[in-house]
């Protein structure tokens, strides 16, 4: 079993207190998001556990405790763009970000943490320019920390339109797409980072870059020397060439609250959500009788 440690919400960033007692207890309690009421129990006795793979912005609060990994096999998908306040209000400092980042490769190595570069979104101000500059910028000073980057483009989800209104933040067209991602290939390539596309319909192997996997059997097996025969996740997008999982996480808890963010719909959930949050609680909201 690989457990998925968030698609829902950033755990390290947030709930990293929850989620160290949750090992410490052997399992977690994980609501259905189509069904509050049903509540599945699920083991993370190493034992059971293939792999955790974590998704983070800011995994700082875990540099301390990976200690407390030991006997467990996992990666980070850790994302780093180069928005602005505007779009991404409550992340730390950039600089902040690239040091944890080093740190954090330094600790696991590079193998074990891909670089996100997405969701990738254009502007007035946010221009192809501006993506390939700041890219330029990420990939030299990550350069020796990372092997791989994945790379997406903006969903332009109902909820989503609102917060991007005062931005005209817009996803890129088919052809800005593809002269993105060639450029964006031959930097990465400059500084031996590999490339591959999230969930994307668009084709561009012609450009060597594949259709990626952040769940991914193929590393998993590389890491551990077993091979693994899973299938393709059946509850994600076609396109999602993930394999199956479990995720522990929930809409509607992260406090990053980036305009893109396809996991929270609006503040006042978050806020509820976080006053429903206990550290010692099998739930990530609510305690066991919720």
């Amino acid at each position: 079993m690989i457990i998925s440690c968030s698609r829902r919400t950033d755990i390290p960033a947030f709930y990293s207190d929850w989620f160290v007692n949750r090992l410490r207890e052997g399992y977690v309690l994980v609501r259905n998001p189509m069904n509050a009421k049903q509540i599945r129990r699920v083991s993370l006795a190493p034992s059971d556990v293939d792999c955790i793979v974590f998704w983070t912005k800011d995994p700082s609060p875990m540099l301390d405790r990976l200690q407390l990994l030991k006997g467990y096999n996992y990666y980070f998908q850790f994302t780093l763009t180069p928005y602005g306040k505007d779009i991404e209000p409550h992340l730390p400092p950039k600089a902040e970000i690239v040091d944890t980042f080093i740190k954090l490769s330094d600790k696991i190595g590079k193998k074990r943490i891909i670089w996100r570069y997405d969701p990738i979104l254009l502007s007035a101000s946010i221009t192809i320019d501006y993506h390939l500059e700041r890219f330029h910028d990420l990939a030299r000073q990550l350069s020796g920390h990372t092997e791989r980057c994945m790379i997406s483009f903006l969903d332009m989800y109902r909820h989503i339109q609102g917060r991007m209104a005062d931005h005209s933040v817009r996803p890129p067209d088919e052809s800005e797409t593809r002269t993105l991602a060639e450029h964006l290939m031959r930097i990465a390539g400059s500084y031996h980072i590999s490339m591959a596309t999230c969930a994307e319909e668009i084709d561009l192997a012609d450009l060597g870059i594949e259709h990626g996997r952040c769940i991914d059997d193929r590393l998993i097996s590389e890491l551990t020397g077993i091979k693994l025969n899973l299938p393709k996740d059946k509850y994600q997008r076609e396109r999602c060439g993930c394999v199956a999982s479990v995720d522990i996480g929930e809409y509607n808890t992260c406090r990053h609250s980036c305009r893109y963010c396809y996991a929270n719909v609006s503040q006042k959930k978050i806020e509820k959500n976080e006053s429903l949050h206990y550290s010692q609680s099998p739930l990530l909201i609510g305690d066991h009788s919720s």
